[in-house]
């Protein structure tokens, strides 16, 4: 599908053929809030008024602002977030972004990208 460079340069957004948003940050970036702001307005673009799950893909991002983390409790076309990261730093910056904010839809952080992808879609139970 369509590939967005986000504003600044910093990530990419994408709707892939399964219908879910892909958020891919750019190794050793380190997030501010208008790194933030400028994603979300590339994900509400693509997903044209209509809400999708996303992975965001924190893998290589090396530090969130404390104005950045700020960002995440706003309200975008996720329906759903899964952080994937792959390291104990993506852990630290996932708790970080994730702690003591109300978050604007169930968000998960992940090692593995098959499993957020499975809670990102889960199977209906038989």
């Amino acid at each position: 599908m369509n590939l967005i460079t986000v504003d600044g340069g910093k990530g990419t957004v994408e709707l892939d053929s399964d219908g879910v948003l892909l958020l891919v940050w750019k190794p050793e970036t380190v997030l501010t809030a208008d790194d933030v702001h400028a994603a979300m307005a590339s994900v509400n673009e693509i997903a044209d008024g209509a809400e999708y799950p996303m992975l965001i893909d924190i893998s290589n991002t090396q530090a969130v602002t404390r104005q950045a983390k700020s960002v995440f409790s706003v309200k975008c076309a996720a329906s759903r977030i899964a952080l994937l990261g792959s390291s104990p730093v993506s852990r630290v910056i996932a708790n970080f972004a994730m702690a003591r904010r109300t978050l604007p839809c169930p968000t998960r952080f992940f090692t593995s990208r098959d499993e957020a992808m499975n809670w990102l879609h889960p199977t209906p139970q038989a």
